[in-house]
């Protein structure tokens, strides 16, 4: 497990990981590279047959489906929302999360806070969510947002670029994911310490 394991090497099977990102909702994966992200999401992806949906924010995971460089599952749905029409592409998202045990990956938090730069929308997005979280709970989802962050000294960890600082809450699980020599690695983060828990 995560919190006896500071730092976990990524493999094959990722069921340790899943049964943790379904006892902490939401769950945010901070790293410091796109690509080392993308990575992990694939891997995940492949790791479960529950239906998977992806809020991108960034386009980069399209991109990369787009490309052919990340084949798509049959169990994925991709949205693509803006500031226009997201109430009514979350309205869908929890339509589908609210019927069936699903991974719903937000991708990513620096997409978010572009696209919703004032801090009104950045409330409004928090408490989406969260509302998002709730109702997973109670279909055993997991909820997952993704971030580039690094640690600022004597501010924590915050998006980068932009220095915002990410949601808490004592049920959210926060990990940063690294890769060190050719395995992708994650520990857990204390955000209200800034420290590895």
């Amino acid at each position: 497990m995560l919190d006896k394991n500071p730092e976990q090497i990524i493999e094959n099977d990722l069921t340790q990981i899943q049964i943790k990102f379904e006892q902490n909702n939401p769950n945010i994966i901070l790293c410091s590279k796109p690509f080392h992200k993308i990575e992990f999401l694939n891997k995940l992806i492949n790791s479960t047959d529950d239906p998977v949906i992806i809020v991108d924010m960034d386009l980069l995971f399209t991109g990369y489906v787009q490309s052919g460089m990340i084949p798509k599952k049959e169990n994925v749905t991709i949205f693509s929302p803006d500031k226009k029409n997201w109430e009514k592409k979350l309205s869908e998202i929890i339509s589908k999360v609210s019927m069936k045990r699903c991974l719903v990956i937000i991708d990513s938090f620096n997409g978010v806070y572009n696209e919703f730069d004032d801090l009104e929308s950045a409330i409004f997005i928090n408490s989406c969510v969260m509302l998002l979280s709730t109702i997973g709970n109670h279909a055993k989802s997991s909820i997952l947002i993704t971030g580039m962050a690094r640690k600022k000294e004597n501010k924590g960890w915050v998006l980068s670029p932009g220095g915002k600082h990410i949601i808490k809450s004592e049920n959210t699980g926060v990990y940063f994911l690294r890769k060190s020599a050719n395995h992708l690695m994650i520990r857990s983060l204390d955000l209200t310490e800034g420290n590895l828990k």
